[in-house]
């Protein structure tokens, strides 16, 4: 069958997607878009999480076929999420599945050539960049999915608390850390972003 639905703000096609196909699957192979990784195919790790019309999935659960006319939001697309949120929602965010659902929402933030769709883009996201100041990526295997995790929950919720946090990444493995790391970084995002937002109120 063929699947046509948007990743990272661009429209695609995926030609001869059997039925048993994941979308894990046609995003690493068909794609060539890395990312999310493949690890459990059980939907255990999180390690191949990715956004679905806003929400955070474990992409090997998903069959191929229920993406159909659907958004996808990759690791490799989250600068460009972010920006778009930027420019879209200033001081604020997309609500879940709020954004980009439709197809002339998504093409006002379309990734362009060399950035979000290869991965080589020039700028991180936010959450990114704190993930590397705080030293929370190690192996860097789990890291794709936890980064798309923190992303949504900091969309949602500006000012998480500690137990806010580990629920939301409480679904992403990670075998190299005590996550304390982690927790620093989301809680680094978490203040820069708060901090932005205050410096816009007050312009």
């Amino acid at each position: 069958m063929r699947v046509n639905f948007t990743v990272n703000g661009r429209q695609q096609e995926a030609d001869d997607v059997w039925e048993g196909e994941s979308l894990l699957y046609v995003l690493r192979e068909r794609m060539g878009l890395p990312g999310s990784k493949n690890a459990c195919e059980q939907g255990e790790c999180g390690s191949c999480t990715v956004r679905l019309d806003g929400v955070p999935v474990c992409s090997c659960l998903v069959a191929a076929g229920q993406v159909e006319g659907r958004e996808v939001v990759t690791v490799e697309g989250l600068a460009d999420y972010a920006a778009h949120r930027e420019d879209a929602h200033p001081g604020g965010g997309c609500a879940s599945g709020a954004c980009g659902v439709s197809l002339d929402a998504a093409q006002r933030w379309r990734s362009k050539p060399g950035d979000g769709l290869t991965g080589e883009q020039t700028a991180l996201s936010p959450v990114q960049q704190a993930f590397i100041d705080a030293g929370a990526v190690q192996c860097g295997f789990c890291t794709p999915g936890l980064l798309v995790a923190a992303d949504e929950l900091l969309e949602r919720n500006a000012e998480p608390s500690d137990a806010d946090i580990r629920e939301a990444l409480s679904g992403n493995l990670c075998r190299c850390t005590g996550y304390e790391k982690i927790l620093d970084a989301v809680r680094l995002a978490a203040a820069r972003q708060d901090r932005h937002g205050l410096q816009e109120g007050a312009v």
